[in-house]
C-alpha cells in the first residue's frame, strides 16, 4: 500500500553517514510489556526514521481468513483513541515527513521518516494504534472496499499478474503450508466473509507489544528517545506471544505443468518455479546468487540466450523470495512476437539444464557477489534503509550481529556450492510452469 508517499521518500533521498561505517552500532533492548527496541542514533542528517515490524503476515492466516494481513495494514490507517480516521498521515505530512506500510508472507511494517524534531509525533502515533485501533463495522467495509480495488488494479487488470503470484503459491500444498500456498492479498471471497468481531480477533492476538519491533534511526538523542518510548509504549498491555505458523514442503520428485489463460496478456509468457529452502538454510545465499546469475540484469544467462540471441523473448527475469519456512525460485520469459510458448518454455528450461550441467564460471560468480555486495552497501545509505535493514536481522537471524558478518557468507560461496545447490534444487522434477497464453489461443482453461 502506498500512503502520502511521494514519487521519492524524503528518506531516499538523503544519505546519512552509515554507509561508511563497516558497523551499525545499536542499542538493543525490551520493555516490560515485551516490546524490543532498537535505537541506531546518527547525527549527520536531521532526520529520523520510526519503523515498527508487526511479526504476522499473511503466513499467519488460516484457511477462509485470507488477505487480514493486508487488510489490517490498511485498518491501521483507519484512526485510534486519540487520532481521527486517516489522521495518522496528514499528521505526518503537515511536520514534513512520509510514512508508508508494507505487508509479506512473514511481517507487516509501519514506517515514517520525519524531521529529527518531530520524533515524538511518530513514536506516539505508532503508540496510539498499537494501543487502541479504532476497529468498527464502517472501517472495516472501507478498508475492504480498498483492498479489492487494490487487488482489481494490481492483479485481476494487469496482465500475466495472477500468473506470477500462481508460480509460487502453487508450488505449495495448501494442506501442508497453508502460510505459503495462498497469495498475500487475499481472496475476494474472504474479504467479503470477514467481519469486524474476525478483525478485532486478529489485532489482539498479533498486534501486541511483545510480537513487535521498533526501530529508530536517525538524529535522535538516546536518553530522551529512551524517555520518549517509555512514556508512549510502556503502558500497553503485554499478551502471549502467538504460536509462529508451520509449513511442511519437501523438493519434488515430478514434474507439474499447466497452462494460464490470460486475457489481458498479448503475448505468451513461461513461469518456471523451483521450491527451495527457508532464508535461513545454509544454501540460501548460493540461491540467491544463482537469482542473479540467471536473470539479474541484460548480462544475465536467460537475457543473453533468449532477448539477445535468440531473439525469442522480449523480457526475461528471474526471483528467489526468502521466506521463513519454504521459499518459491521463479524464472520466466516473455515470448517475442511470432513465437510460441513451446518454443520459450523449452529454452527456459535448457537454460536451467545448462546451468546444471555446467555449473556457473568463477567470473559470474564474481559478479553476481559484487552485484550483492554493492546492494549491501546502498542498503545502508539512507535511516529508512537502515531501518529496514536492522529489521530483516531482528526478525530473521538469530543474532543482530549477524548483520556484520552476514555479507562474508556471500562472499564465501563457491563454484562448486553453485552446482550442487542448482542441481539440488533447480532439477526439473522439483518444477512447476505456467504457460501463459492469450485468451484467444487458449488450450486449456484456467486451472
Amino acid at each position: 500500500m502506498y500512503r502520502a508517499l511521494a514519487s521519492t521518500l524524503l528518506a531516499l533521498s538523503l544519505p546519512i553517514a552509515l554507509s561508511a561505517q563497516e558497523r551499525t552500532e545499536f542499542t538493543d533492548y525490551r520493555l516490560d510489556n515485551g516490546l524490543r527496541v532498537i535505537l541506531v542514533e546518527d547525527n549527520s542528517v536531521p532526520i529520523v526514521t520510526v519503523n515498527v515490524w508487526y511479526d504476522v503476515g499473511s503466513a499467519n492466516e488460516r484457511t477462509g481468513r485470507s488477505g487480514f494481513a493486508h487488510l489490517f495494514e490498511h485498518m491501521m490507517f483507519e484512526g485510534s483513541k486519540n487520532v481521527a480516521n486517516d489522521e495518522h498521515s496528514s499528521l505526518i505530512q503537515r511536520a514534513g515527513g512520509t510514512l508508508n506500510g508494507t505487508t509479506d508472507e512473514d511481517r507487516t511494517a509501519y514506517f515514517e521518516t520525519l524531521p529529527a524534531n518531530r520524533l515524538n509525533l511518530g513514536l506516539w502515533l505508532e503508540a496510539d494504534r498499537m494501543r487502541s485501533l479504532t476497529i468498527t463495522t464502517e472501517n472495516l467495509d472501507t478498508q475492504r472496499n480498498a483492498v479489492q480495488e487494490e487487488r482489481r488494479l494490481r492483479i485481476d487488470n494487469q496482465p500475466y499478474a495472477g500468473a506470477f503470484l500462481a508460480s509460487t503459491t502453487m508450488l505449495y500444498d495448501s494442506t501442508t503450508c497453508f502460510p505459503y500456498a495462498h497469495e498475500v492479498i487475499g481472496s475476494m471471497e474472504d474479504l467479503n466473509a470477514a467481519d469486524a468481531t474476525d478483525v478485532q480477533e486478529f489485532f489482539d492476538a498479533y498486534y501486541a507489544p511483545g510480537n513487535a519491533t521498533l526501530v529508530v534511526v536517525g538524529d535522535f538523542d538516546e536518553p530522551n528517545a529512551r524517555k520518549l518510548i517509555r512514556q508512549y509504549f510502556s503502558d500497553i498491555p503485554g499478551r502471549d506471544t502467538p504460536r509462529s505458523p508451520s509449513c511442511e514442503w519437501s523438493v519434488g520428485t515430478e514434474a507439474q505443468e499447466t497452462v494460464w489463460e490470460d486475457p489481458l496478456a498479448n503475448l505468451p509468457m513461461v513461469l518456471v518455479g523451483f521450491r527451495t529452502p527457508a532464508h535461513d538454510h545454509n544454501d540460501a545465499k548460493a540461491i540467491q546468487l544463482l537469482a542473479s546469475i540467471l536473470g539479474g540484469g541484460e548480462s544475465s544467462r536467460l537475457n543473453r540466450a533468449l532477448v539477445r540471441n535468440a531473439q525469442s523473448a522480449v523480457q526475461t527475469a528471474s526471483f528467489s523470495a526468502q521466506h521463513r519456512h519454504g521459499s518459491p525460485f521463479t524464472v520466466l520469459a516473455i515470448a517475442n512476437q511470432g513465437v510460441d510458448a513451446a518454443t520459450i518454455a523449452d529454452q527456459l528450461h535448457a537454460e536451467v539444464a545448462r546451468l546444471i550441467t555446467d555449473g556457473v564460471t568463477e567470473a559470474e560468480l564474481e559478479k553476481a557477489k559484487n552485484s550483492y555486495r554493492s546492494s549491501d552497501i546502498f542498503g545502508r545509505q539512507t535511516t529508512f534503509a537502515v531501518a529496514q535493514n536492522i529489521q530483516h536481522y531482528a526478525h530473521f537471524h538469530d543474532s543482530l550481529a549477524e548483520m556484520y558478518t552476514d555479507l562474508d557468507g556471500y562472499m564465501d560461496v563457491t563454484a562448486d556450492d553453485m552446482l550442487r545447490v542448482a542441481r539440488t534444487y533447480l532439477a526439473r522434477e522439483n518444477s512447476l510452469t505456467i504457460t501463459v497464453v492469450p485468451a484467444t489461443v487458449a488450450e486449456t482453461p484456467v486451472p
